[in-house]
């Protein structure tokens, strides 16, 4: 008899199956956006939070960073602005994890306030940076692209540069076995703006979590979409991408684009499959409404 449950239990395993997660673990909220109020600055302290099956909310008041189990190691994708490195950690190990479990970092885009504190966060963990597809050039340099809208503005921010161990192909997998942690190249905020999907399983079943990159066009002054249709082009086609991914609980770089704290604190449905259809046509509604503002300035 012994034989046959150990032998069911592996062949659970092996299908996929996951333990109940470690909701209740200690040092997790259950209200992160009563302890955030109306606080949402970059580097504000907020109290870890799980999302689903193991993977949790470490992130700031107004940065999301993100934190998977894998149970061979953990992934985090963002670190935050520099200055949020030791908050991020100190958030690691409240949920009882050891920062130096950290195997891989991913990221969402190559701007200051999401990836500053990449350069820091490597040397504390150790771990290896996987980049999207097109994010990898800007990670190692420290300077943003020329063509971001936001160039001559993230000037004035540098970034330490960073060893990329490995650059991912679009649509191409960290892992060949879930989570997979599945890179999107989405366009829209920045050139290398990077979306990331993975499934997630709980006792109840399992959820595609998609971490959407940004959907918003912003720029520093002056800057004209309209005098760069690439940069259009490109904005356009990372919202189709953003719209078509496998996504049953958004997820996006800053909490406050998806409510995301006030769904972790149970005020809004966390698992929604039209949520990053709906993210993504409110992006797209907003870059049409700014084409059109251009075009009356002329």
């Amino acid at each position: 008899m012994f034989g046959k449950l150990a032998l069911s239990a592996l062949a659970l395993l092996s299908l996929g199956a996951a333990p109940a997660p470690l909701a209740d673990r200690a040092g997790a909220s259950k209200d992160i956006a009563k302890a955030c109020g109306t606080r949402d600055g970059w580097a504000d302290p907020a109290p870890p939070a799980h999302i689903h099956g193991e993977t949790w909310y470490v992130g700031t008041c107004g940065i999301t960073v993100v934190l998977v189990d894998t149970g061979a190691g953990l992934v985090l994708i963002d670190t935050g602005p520099r200055e949020a490195v030791p908050h991020v950690l100190a958030n690691v190990r409240a949920l009882g994890f050891d920062p130096r479990r950290i195997r891989w970092i991913l990221s969402t885009h190559e701007h200051f306030d999401h990836v500053g504190g990449l350069a820091a966060m490597q040397r504390e963990t150790g771990a290896d940076v996987v980049a999207g597809p097109f994010i990898g050039d800007a990670l190692r340099s420290g300077t943003p692209f020329p063509d971001d809208p936001q160039a001559s503005l993230l000037k004035d921010e540098p970034m330490e540069p960073v060893k990329v161990t490995r650059t991912l192909r679009d649509n191409g997998s960290l892992f060949t076995y879930d989570p997979r942690f599945t890179a999107h190249a989405t366009p829209t905020h920045s050139p290398g703006s990077t979306s990331w999907t993975w499934r997630s399983c709980d006792q109840d079943g399992c959820k595609t979590i998609a971490y959407a990159d940004s959907n918003s066009t912003i720029s520093a002054d002056g800057y004209r979409f309209s005098d760069n249709p690439r940069r259009i082009k490109q904005a356009r086609y990372g919202l189709k991408r953003i719209a078509a991914m496998p996504c049953d609980i958004l997820i996006t770089p800053h909490p406050g684009s998806s409510n995301l704290l006030e769904r972790l604190s149970g005020r809004g449905a966390l698992v929604d499959a039209g949520a990053c259809k709906a993210y993504a046509a409110a992006g797209m509604k907003r870059l049409d409404q700014r084409l059109s503002r251009e075009g009356q300035s002329k």
